[in-house]
């Protein structure tokens, strides 16, 4: 069968690329809903550096998506079925690492062809059934908040026992999720977030309390933190960290930067404070995931506050018109309904 595949070939280009896709091999899934990543915008936005861009190109977009059965030749999955796609392909077992951390490995939309295509085929691990009444815009972006549930669960792992505060650093999205699933998964702890947006900060309703990184009163401690800022800023909240969070705390780094950043490393060995980097999710996390959405609906209503843009895709320009809408987002997520 004939495939079209729609692919970044520089930034800002895409193309209809027809492939041959067999379809009595593995799971066959319609897309359905897609969430646009910051790491899809840099490559949309040519935005990494020129050889990283020139390695990875083309390749088809996105790697948040939900979809329909449309045919399985694995005898898991009904048609119709509306399942989640596992953009992370293992290419090789591991009884200490974990299946993101593999250096085989492959990643959708990271060399990789994403989810921007007519039809996907996929091994049946890498699909999981969502519960019927799920919101499917919600469900788009289950793989950022697995990202955040794996980086939990390692966290469960590394740090001590003593959890009263919990603060979480990054007001967009991903602090966020972060910050949410946290407040889930340890309901007897307080979460703090720090910003530099006040109005950002406001969103955040479910946060036990919330602070402007200027405006920290001194008697504000924490037993552990979350790092999701990233970027240029990264340097600046894991210091304010390693100043505010207790001896022995652990912190978890889950920003992205594409530069190195300095930090105290006095105070990190004065403290012995546990830093350890978490990085994309696995097919338990995913599963994490929905079982939280099954046993605390509510949380729903909170991830459902984050779509911010919803786009109707019939055409390249309208995913065009996506990405544009994205990149002014100040909060929030983008979601197309694939229609093309």
């Amino acid at each position: 069968m004939i495939n079209i595949v729609y692919r970044l070939v520089a930034p800002k280009l895409l193309e209809e690329v027809y492939t041959e896709l067999n379809l009595d091999v593995g799971v066959i899934v319609r897309p359905k809903y897609l969430s646009i990543c910051k790491a899809d915008q840099r490559y949309y936005y040519g935005k990494r550096v020129p050889e990283v861009i020139e390695s990875k190109l083309p390749m088809a977009l996105i790697h948040e998506a939900v979809g329909t059965v449309v045919k399985d030749n694995t005898g898991n999955f009904n048609v119709g079925d509306n399942v989640v796609m596992i953009p992370n392909i293992p290419r090789a077992k591991d009884e200490l690492i974990s299946e993101n951390y593999i250096p085989s490995s492959r990643f959708r939309s990271s060399g990789y062809d994403g989810f921007m295509e007519e039809y996907v085929s996929l091994t049946a691990d890498r699909v999981i059934k969502l519960p019927d009444d799920l919101n499917l815009e919600v469900a788009s972006f289950i793989e950022l908040i697995s990202v955040s549930a794996h980086a939990i669960k390692r966290f469960k792992k590394f740090s001590h026992k003593k959890r009263d505060i919990i603060g979480v650093w990054g007001d967009g999205s991903f602090g966020y999720i972060t910050a949410l699933v946290l407040k889930v998964m340890f309901p007897e702890s307080r979460i703090f977030v720090f910003g530099v947006h006040r109005e950002k900060l406001q969103m955040f309703t479910f946060a036990d309390e919330s602070f402007l990184v200027d405006e920290i009163p001194d008697d504000v401690h924490i037993d552990h933190a979350f790092e999701c800022v990233g970027k240029g800023n990264a340097n600046n909240a894991i210091n304010q960290i390693i100043d505010l969070i207790n001896p022995e705390g652990t912190i978890a780094l889950m920003g992205v930067s594409e530069f190195n950043v300095s930090i105290d490393t006095r105070s990190i060995l004065e403290k012995g404070i546990k830093i350890f980097g978490t990085s994309r999710s696995g097919r338990e996390d995913f599963q994490t995931v929905i079982d939280i959405f099954e046993k605390r609906p509510e949380i729903i209503s909170y991830l459902e506050s984050l779509i911010t843009e919803s786009v109707e895709v019939h055409t390249l320009n309208d995913i065009r018109t996506a990405f544009e809408a994205d990149k002014n987002l100040g909060f929030g997520k983008t979601v197309m309904k694939w229609e093309i």
